[in-house]
């Protein structure tokens, strides 16, 4: 038995084994075989069959050779040499990085390892574009009455209109909704009025205790407080 006929023997051994694939590109979505997951199976056939590898690189090249340990026979696999950039790594750890991923690439040519097809995955795929938000109008300050006196009674008075939020938690439009409760509340002269403030504009509260039920908690406070100080009043 030559070193071909062995190597096939290693590769369908290889095959029938149950291996795990524990990459994650999640740029491309898929998952890929590491160093680890087959290179320990690998070694354990080599030593049943008899074949032994060696793996070199220079500048260019990186190179394995599988021998047959009975007769000295070997075939050879070569990958060109690629190059890494990582942030915060020394040269000798970009290097290293370099040799792990071709040590890798070379395993799963001679072993006949399928894998993912990367370039298929990647072609034509882009980061996500981000989103530029356009600069929001200023939120519309509620309607002033002429007197307070003619809060109660006056249609649509109560209704708060305020710009729709631009972002899932927009700090600025709630800030723009405590500001606008707050100045109809001090425009208030009895506790009907509150409370109807609270009705015509529940649909705006759940908006707000839905975003963000701290600040919604901390807003209804002004309710009670404007209530409490009406109430000495009557």
């Amino acid at each position: 038995m030559n070193v071909y006929k062995k190597l096939i023997d290693a590769r369908l051994r290889l095959q029938a084994k149950p291996m795990k694939k524990s990459g994650h590109n999640k740029f491309a979505g898929y998952q890929y075989f590491e160093l680890g997951d087959f290179l320990p199976e690998i070694q354990k056939i080599f030593n049943e069959v008899g074949l032994v590898d060696t793996i070199s690189f220079t500048a260019d090249m990186a190179e394995m050779n599988i021998y047959d340990v009975e007769d000295g026979s070997f075939v050879t696999f070569t990958s060109p040499m690629g190059s890494a950039a990582l942030k915060g790594c020394h040269e000798v750890q970009n290097i290293g990085a370099c040799e792990t991923y071709q040590r890798r690439y070379l395993y799963v040519t001679a072993m006949a390892i399928v894998e993912h097809d990367a370039l298929e995955a990647t072609t034509g795929a882009t980061e996500p574009v981000k989103k530029v938000e356009a600069p929001r109008p200023p939120a519309a300050a509620p309607k002033e009455p002429e007197a307070p006196k003619n809060i109660v009674g006056e249609s649509g008075y109560h209704q708060i209109v305020i710009t729709p939020p631009t972002a899932e938690h927009d700090q600025v439009w709630l800030n723009d909704c405590r500001d606008a409760v707050h100045l109809h509340l001090d425009l208030c002269v009895k506790e009907e009025d509150v409370n109807t403030i609270y009705r015509k504009n529940k649909v705006l509260f759940d908006s707000v205790k839905q975003m963000d039920p701290v600040f919604f908690k901390s807003m209804m406070a002004k309710f009670t407080e404007t209530q409490k100080k009406l109430a000495k009043k009557d």
